[in-house]
């Protein structure tokens, strides 16, 4: 098999993995949900019959003190009675790799006949390795890693319908994204519960953003969206509150801080595009310059947005960067936990707080859950 497959691929469109004769199979790697599904998925090609599990299909650690021969002697193993094929996993294989990596090249290079199959779960893979080429050609590579540029919101949307039943909107697969990133074991977690509140007569049309809101991250991260909301608003005393009851829970000050650059990079992102001179890529309109710069293409979030580019000015968004830039050294450094961490997300807070060029009012407290 000439190339290296990608999981998020073979999980979109499962009946198209084939394992042909490979003798060796590579899952190579850094995202654990992927992994996780491609085992299963694996497993469930090579022992269809849940009985034959408890013999057929049997995992080592490679943080062990692990004996090649014992992974080596599991997979040669041939069932007298059963189809099931047997199946060889070592989980965290690095160093396994690195001990018997003449083994498994001999083993790689050629078809596995009647006998089982070896399954390593790596994080990296090189491919000029002698190894890696055996496996290029004989048996089976594929990448358990998001790469740079997929599209994810595309993977979300049939994930969501092949795993969960559901049909998901464009935006609303873009609104998990924006609030979970390309955490994909809780945009799964996220969908079965959306699943589940989700009545058979509304799986017929695609759910819109608005039906994400009460099942997406945990209370403490939904929490953590509204003390935006609120501070994007000019709200900062209760964006204080908020914070103050997230940091009483155990959050991260620094994870507090990520979710806050997330949302004020792309105002700030949208108030440098209106500042360009016209004919040289300003915008037709805040609407457009606040979906250029990634805001999610829906009204609620759109107006959300609006208001807090609004609420802080031309002026102040624009310094939004120096601001976000100022407290990730604090983090880093002096104010990296208790008070003074606290004291810096605050003092951000009172900067994002009141506008003089709104009057020093702040804006309308928007509605909950709504942000950019």
């Amino acid at each position: 098999m000439a190339d290296a497959l990608r999981a998020l691929d073979i999980l979109a469109n499962p009946a198209d993995l084939s394992l042909g004769q490979a003798a060796v199979v590579v899952l190579h790697g850094d995202e654990p949900f992927l992994v996780r599904e491609m085992l299963v998925l694996l497993r469930d090609a090579l022992c269809p019959d849940e009985v034959d599990r408890t013999w057929a299909w049997r995992e080592f650690s490679g943080d062990d003190e692990l004996d090649p021969r014992d992974v080596f002697d599991e997979a040669a193993t041939v069932p007298m009675f059963a189809s099931a094929t047997r199946a060889a996993v070592v989980r965290n294989a690095d160093a396994f790799v690195s001990a018997a990596r003449e083994r498994l090249e001999t083993l790689a290079s050629g078809p596995r006949g009647r006998r089982g199959i070896v399954i390593l779960e790596v994080k990296t893979f090189t491919a000029t390795t002698r190894l890696a080429k055996a496996v290029a050609k004989d048996g089976l590579a594929i990448e358990t890693s998001i790469p740079k540029g997929y599209n994810l919101a595309s993977w979300t949307r049939k994930w969501a319908q092949s795993r969960h039943g559901i049909q998901l909107a464009a935006p609303t697969a873009q609104r998990l994204l924006e609030r979970l990133g390309d955490e994909l074991g809780q945009i799964d977690q996220s969908l079965a519960r959306l699943a589940a509140a989700t009545p058979a007569a509304d799986r017929k049309q695609p759910l819109g953003p608005e039906a994400v809101e009460d099942f997406v991250g945990s209370p403490q991260e939904r929490t953590a969206w509204e003390m935006i909301d609120l501070a994007t608003a000019g709200d900062a005393a209760a964006a204080i509150k908020q914070l103050a009851d997230l940091l009483a829970a155990g959050e991260s000050p620094v994870g507090i801080a990520a979710q806050i650059a997330a949302v004020l990079r792309r105002l700030s992102t949208a108030a440098r595009l209106l500042a360009l001179p016209a004919g040289q890529g300003r915008p037709a309109g805040v609407e457009q310059a606040l979906r250029e710069a990634g805001v999610a293409a829906w009204p609620k979030a759109l107006a959300q947005a609006k208001t807090g580019l609004a609420q802080l000015g031309p002026r102040r968004a624009r310094q939004l960067p120096v601001w976000l830039l100022d407290l990730d050294l604090a983090l880093k450094g002096d104010a990296s936990r208790g008070l003074r961490a606290r004291l810096a997300l605050e003092r951000l807070f009172c900067k994002m707080g009141r506008s003089a060029e709104s009057g020093g009012k702040p804006a309308p407290r928007p509605a909950s859950g709504v942000r950019p």
